[in-house]
Formats: structure tokens, sequence, C-alpha cells
């Protein structure tokens, strides 16, 4: 199958939280490979959902803030219903490539997997600090033992997922947890998946919407507790 028409059958689904900023051009740069973007806009306070509108995504809303992964399963489960082949998972903060999602895709439908996961170790991480890089490196170690995958980036946002793995992963933890929850889920079902190399750009920006060092350690302290709770 062409790249193009893998493309035009895939929905990016993008989950924001007062993301005025940057929103309009997250989707505009999207759109350049993917033409069904869909923006979750998460309670936000500002008009992150007007500037995604006005760039030419499909914006759902919701009325209160729950959290990245509540907005993510909202927008898997409408691109799902939309009858979508694959959801691509793309954060609103800048630090990810359409073209790492579209090589991705394509990875993906070549082997005949369920999942693709980028990893920021198998390609690179610009401008990440030395602190956040361990934290990560010790969530990936957690999430191995936790739940088998032998996956080199537990926490990275950006991923493919065909539709019938889609509609059977549940969302269930709201905040950073829900990367490791979507692997647990891939494990438990036992979905087939693939990794490839990508580039996540660490700006001041997405520093300052959470991707810090207090982020990162956030994100196991999440694991942690949602551990606890089963």
């Amino acid at each position: 199958m062409a790249a193009s028409i893998l493309n035009e059958r895939a929905a990016v689904v993008i989950a924001a939280y007062n993301e005025a900023a940057m929103i309009h051009g997250v989707v505009v740069d999207a759109m350049r490979l993917f033409p069904h973007v869909v923006v979750v806009d998460d309670g936000s306070r500002d008009d992150t959902g007007e500037r995604a509108l006005a760039a030419g995504a499909t914006v759902l809303t919701h009325p209160i803030n729950l959290g990245q992964g509540a907005a993510l399963q909202t927008g898997i489960a409408w691109a799902c219903r939309a009858g979508f082949d694959h959801v691509v998972t793309f954060d609103a903060d800048g630090q990810h490539r359409p073209e790492d999602a579209a090589e991705m895709l394509r990875r993906l439908h070549e082997q005949g997997a369920q999942v693709a996961l980028g990893s920021r170790f198998l390609g690179s991480a610009e401008n990440i600090r030395a602190s956040r890089r361990l934290l990560l490196k010790a969530a990936t170690v957690f999430t191995r033992i936790t739940t088998g995958l032998r996956v080199t980036d537990a926490h990275n946002g950006l991923r493919v997922l065909r539709s019938d793995a889609a509609a059977t992963i549940r969302i269930r933890q709201n905040r950073m947890a829900h990367a490791s929850e979507i692997l647990e889920e891939i494990a438990r079902h036992g979905f087939t998946y693939v990794e490839a190399p990508v580039i996540i750009r660490y700006t001041d920006y997405s520093m300052a919407k959470g991707q810090s060092g207090f982020g990162a350690f956030n994100i196991l302290l999440d694991l942690l507790l949602a551990r606890i709770r089963k």
C-alpha cells in the first residue's frame, strides 16, 4: 500500500491542555503528512480548541480537565468509531515530528505488527537533561520488568496503533502513567509490536510543560502508585 494511502487512512490524535501557544503550528505540521488530525481539548482555560479548529483539526472537547490519558482515550475511541485503519498518538508541545510518525506507520504495515512504538533511545533526544534521561531509563527498566516487553523507551508519546489494537486498549490512568498502562495493555493482549527510532525535540516550551526532571520523577511516582493500586 502506498504511503500516501496509509497516511490518509490514519487519524492523528493529540491530547491538548492549555496549548494555545503551540497547537496551531503542531496541527499544521502534522497535516503536511496526515490529513486527519483530531485534537482533544482537555478542559483548556485558553483558546486551544479554537486555534486547533482554525488550523484544520477536528476538535473534541472535555468540559473539565481529565488528564492526558483520558483525552487520548476519547480521541482513540472517536477514531475507531470513524473507521480509521490506524491511530497515531502525537504530543501537543511540538516535540514530535510527523516524518517519524509516517515512518513508524510504514514499518508497522510492512511488518504486519499491531503497534509501533517510538524510541528516543534508538533515535535521539535533542537538548535532553541528564537527570531526565536517567529517570526515563529507570522508568523503562521498571516497565520491562513489570510487562515483559523488551522496549527501550517506556514513555514516548509517539505511537501508531492498528485499529484492532486501538479498539481493545483501555486507558484508565489519566496522568503520565497512562504510557506504561498502554504497554501493559499491549503485553496483556499479546499485541505484536515494533520499535522505531524517533527524534524528540526538547525546547524551553516543552520543558515548561512538564518535560523537566521533576516531570520525569512524577512519571516514576505515578508508576509506583498505579502498581500499588493493583
